[in-house]
């Protein structure tokens, strides 16, 4: 097994195609796009936050969705239209309920040992993606919250990420843009911000500049699996493409279930809609105003990260819709308004608005490893982490194709 193809080039198929590549597989990635990194990919957060490891598998989240469901700005919202896949997703997702504090710990430590890759990638293949390295303070403006927030902190720990309680005046030393009355925070110094786009499109031009192939504009349509691996057909501005494979890692985002479902495996990502803007500090007030380090405020469900002197991104909420990717203003409002709110001095006039559908598995836990079938692999599901995971797993993933690809050879040998 030694031709692999990656099917995505967003963050996680773009690591995974780096991991392949090091590990000695001949590698081909096949995006629909015209560049890396052009859906969820693109414009989100920022935050490599093993601080915001928590999963959401809590009945919290349930109580929370049914109170917000007609309230259109709210964090979370639910599109209440029936659809099988949504109910069925949020039936297993409460079965996934008494797994939170197991999942809640692996995903910190998964999230701290990507940190380190991403960081090494970067800095062994020369590229730049507006690294902020000044942490990630979480805020919190009551005790209630506050509160809540210690015992996640104890989940944190034991994943073996250190975060540590910081009052108002501390938060306003660690962030002097900080506005308005506030009761405490939590501050992960060993947290980190960048650029999603920016790093995928240095990484998968240091993959191709070392052998890796790319597909664009492939939509890869058919997977066909065989003893000896998998076809994969795909159309192109050419017409119809194919070629046959040794093996495959699905890493399609919010089309990986049904690519999955092409080769006998069930992947119950459903497309978590998630919205950001991206603020353009175009004067020397906003430049002044806006946040270096990044926050995350908990009860908004609103992150930040600046990337660069000249642009400030905001993003949040979560959106249960389907695979609608429409931009809608009553769930951008509440980002730019958050701004204002909180940092006055900051012009909102030409802030860019996003939207991205997340890949999101009910357990939270990303789908990392080997299929039913031979030669068909996964690194995907990751929803709102996968610039946080996205390296860890890619090892993970390869790890498991090496070893697959080994123990081919020796039966072939034994033959």
């Amino acid at each position: 097994m030694r031709k692999i193809a990656v099917i995505g080039a967003g963050i996680t198929g773009i690591t995974t195609a780096y991991a392949l590549l090091n590990r000695g597989f001949e590698v081909t990635v096949l995006d629909r796009n015209r560049y890396a990194a052009m859906e969820t990919s693109f414009a989100n957060g920022g935050q490599l936050s093993a601080s915001n490891a928590e999963v959401w598998t809590q009945w919290s989240t349930i109580f929370k969705g049914l109170k917000w469901m007609t309230q259109r700005g709210a964090p979370l919202l639910v599109n209440p239209r029936p659809s099988w896949h949504k109910y069925s997703w949020m039936a297993e997702f409460m079965s996934n309920i008494p797994n939170y504090k197991a999942n809640t710990i692996q995903t910190v430590r998964l999230a701290i040992t990507a940190r380190d890759h991403l960081r090494a990638h970067a800095a062994k293949e020369g590229f730049e993606f507006d690294l902020e390295q000044r942490g990630i303070l979480h805020v919190y403006n009551c005790k209630p919250d506050f509160d809540k927030a210690e015992k996640v902190n104890d989940l944190l720990a034991q994943g073996g990420l250190e975060r540590h309680a910081v009052t108002p005046a501390e938060m306003k030393v660690i962030e002097p843009a900080l506005k308005g009355e506030l009761y405490g925070g939590y501050y992960t110094q060993s947290d980190f911000t960048g650029d999603i786009h920016s790093y995928a499109k240095g990484l998968g031009a240091a993959c191709k500049r070392r052998g890796v192939a790319f597909e664009y504009g492939a939509d890869v349509a058919t997977l066909t699996r065989r003893d000896t691996g998998v076809d994969v057909g795909w159309a192109n501005k050419h017409g119809n493409q194919s070629d046959h494979f040794d093996g495959i890692v699905i890493s399609a985002g919010v089309r990986s279930r049904a690519l999955a479902a092409q080769v006998g495996d069930r992947v119950n990502v459903y497309p978590v809609k998630g919205y950001s803007i991206t603020v353009q500090l175009d004067d020397d007030d906003s430049r002044a105003a806006a946040p270096w380090v990044s926050l995350l405020d908990d009860k908004a469900k609103i992150v930040t990260s600046r990337l660069g002197a000249n642009k400030f991104r905001v993003a949040g909420t979560a959106e249960f819709n389907g695979y609608n990717k429409d931009i809608r203003d009553d769930r951008i409002a509440p980002l730019t308004g958050w701004v204002e709110n909180l940092f006055p001095d900051v012009s909102t006039e030409h802030a860019v608005p996003w939207a991205g559908l997340r890949p999101m598995m009910p357990s939270m836990m990303p789908r990392v490893g080997a299929g039913k079938g031979a030669g068909v692999f996964y690194n995907t599901g990751h929803g709102h982490l996968g610039w946080t995971l996205s390296a860890a797993t890619a090892e993970l993933v390869a790890d498991a194709v090496l070893a697959a690809s080994r123990s081919n050879s020796i039966a072939v040998a034994a033959q």
